[in-house]
């Protein structure tokens, strides 16, 4: 396992904290960034370096600042960089750019990020490793035609959920076939305003009822 000597925290806040010290426990230097507004807060006194980011930017766009960031890794010699959660830790360019600037991204490779951000590839990437999947389609739905078709051959219940994104949106049950085509409208029509996607189905399970008691 390879031993860093200089970690990089593109986040704030509690979850920085916690990493700064993990790397303390690891005996690794923690490298703070922080926003103008964050100039008080308690996170960037906890690393042993700081640094502020996006000047003239928002509080939020200064931790997004890709080349920016990458950028001060490298000016202080950062060898690896933990995003935390949220911000750009499921930024597959982020991760992609560490990469080819030769800074360990703490966190899946982009390539498997890119996968596991599109429901219909992380599907097709967990299949290939032998993991059970629900049945559906391997491939976005486009068309009313389509959605029928796939409906018609497995059989009701079915589940529409847009093909990336999160969150429930875009994600509708049909019961019946007379609901299909209204749900499938209303599913895309919301996974557009949210997501800019198109949708693609499940096939559901038995279970659904108790699916859903756990899930919500």
């Amino acid at each position: 396992m390879k031993q860093f000597k200089r970690v990089l925290v593109a986040n704030r806040g509690e979850i920085a904290i916690r990493i700064f010290r993990a790397c303390e426990e690891l005996g690794i230097r923690s490298v703070a960034i922080y926003s103008e507004e964050d100039k008080n807060s308690l996170f960037r006194t906890k690393a042993d370096e700081s640094y502020r980011v996006g000047k003239g930017k928002s509080p939020v766009d200064a931790y997004l600042g890709i080349d920016e960031i990458i950028s001060l890794a490298k000016s202080k010699g950062v060898d690896a960089i933990h995003p935390g959660y949220g911000f750009l830790s499921e930024n597959v360019e982020f991760a992609k750019k560490c990469e080819e600037e030769g800074i360990v991204f703490i966190g899946p490779d982009h390539i498997m990020m890119d996968k596991l951000g599109d429901k219909i590839k992380s599907k097709i990437a967990a299949k290939a490793v032998g993991v059970p999947t629900i049945p559906g389609v391997d491939e976005a739905v486009k068309s009313e035609k389509e959605a029928k078709e796939f409906a018609d051959s497995c059989g009701y219940p079915v589940i529409l959920k847009a093909s990336a994104g999160g969150g429930g949106r875009g994600m509708r049950i049909v019961w019946r076939e007379e609901d299909l085509l209204r749900e499938f409208r209303s599913a895309q029509s919301e996974a557009k305003k949210a997501f800019g996607m198109t949708i693609y189905l499940l096939k559901n399970f038995s279970k659904i009822q108790n699916i859903l008691r756990f899930k919500f």
